[in-house]
């Protein structure tokens, strides 16, 4: 069978940043970012939803003492982030569904 439609991904990207220090500058604050950015088109190539781009950010307390810890806390934001943008893709996909019939 042939595809209804064609998702364009054109960035799925995961960013981390710091966004406090102390006046030793050792991070305090981290900033997670994931970002998908896409487009929807029928096989033969109308557009259906323009260059879209998602993007979650979550702010995370950071401390060198326990950083094994916060390693695994931003792996679990990440995951939680994730899931949360694919949510977000499939009820736009679920709108183009009830428009287009």
């Amino acid at each position: 069978a042939q595809a209804q439609v064609v998702l364009h991904a054109l960035a799925d990207r995961r960013e981390r940043s710091v966004v406090a220090q102390t006046t030793a500058a050792q991070v305090r604050e981290v900033q997670l970012r994931v970002r998908l950015e896409f487009w929807l088109a029928t096989p033969s190539g109308r557009e259906l939803i323009p260059a879209t781009e998602l993007l979650l950010t979550r702010d995370m307390s950071y401390s060198e003492t326990v950083a094994l810890a916060k390693e695994y806390e931003e792996a679990q934001l990440l995951r939680a982030m994730q899931s949360d943008i694919v949510s977000q893709l499939m009820r736009r996909l679920e709108r183009v569904k009830n428009v287009a019939g």
